[in-house]
């Protein structure tokens, strides 16, 4: 996929994606634009299937959804409300342990930078640009499994981890896309461009995609 191909590949793929679900940290942020849900929202997500996630953060919201009021509930309340999100146990700490920088460190406000966020417990690079982009609408790239697969696949860039294909990406995608590229994305992938033997007899961007690395599709 060239540079030129972007902004069209993306016109289509913005009318696509209405047809499957929206990515749960999308349905919080609509629901609050609160950057404290998103940020647990964001922890509980990973390794954990949406609906969980979405079931899980409303248990866990209506029982607190502030830094002060979660950290008030003990470790095994936040633990049995969590479950079954993937490493609930250890998640369970880690929200605790944030709720507790939050408030010592940052007047139990989130940080609004990425350098900031990555110094809480669990907070990785895909998370703390998901807050900054979603509960702050600032500059940034979230670059998960999905954004890195297809973004590659396309040839849009050559990388081999997530964390380059961000900065490639901040190199060489239009910054107006830069929020909403990971929202278009994650659907797209976890429906069509999957991992193994993707949809491409039913994907309407194959006039743009190189198909790097794939063997075998449908």
């Amino acid at each position: 996929m060239r540079a030129k191909d972007i902004p069209p590949a993306l016109r289509i793929l913005r009318r696509e994606v209405r047809q499957w679900q929206e990515p749960v940290v999308g349905v919080v942020a609509r629901e609050s634009r609160d950057p404290f849900r998103i940020l647990i929202a964001c922890v509980l997500s990973l390794r954990t299937k949406d609906r969980t996630t979405a079931e899980a953060s409303h248990r866990l919201f209506t029982l607190a959804s502030t830094p002060s009021s979660m950290l008030k509930l003990p470790v095994s309340r936040i633990e049995r409300a969590i479950y079954p999100v993937g490493f609930y146990r250890t998640k369970a700490k880690q929200i605790r342990e944030i709720c507790r920088r939050l408030l010592e460190t940052y007047g139990g406000r989130v940080p609004d930078t990425i350098d900031a966020l990555l110094t809480l417990k669990g907070v990785g690079r895909k998370t703390a640009n998901l807050v900054v982009t979603v509960g702050y609408d600032k500059p940034g790239i979230c670059v998960d499994i999905h954004v890195h697969r297809i973004s590659n696949r396309w040839g849009y860039v050559k990388t081999k981890t997530p964390e380059q294909t961000e900065q490639a990406l901040r190199l060489k995608l239009p910054a107006r896309y830069w929020i909403t590229f990971n929202d278009l994305l994650v659907p797209f992938g976890q429906n069509l461009c999957q991992p193994v033997s993707p949809y491409c007899s039913r994907c309407k961007l194959t006039a743009y995609c190189d198909r790097v690395g794939v063997v075998r599709s449908r």
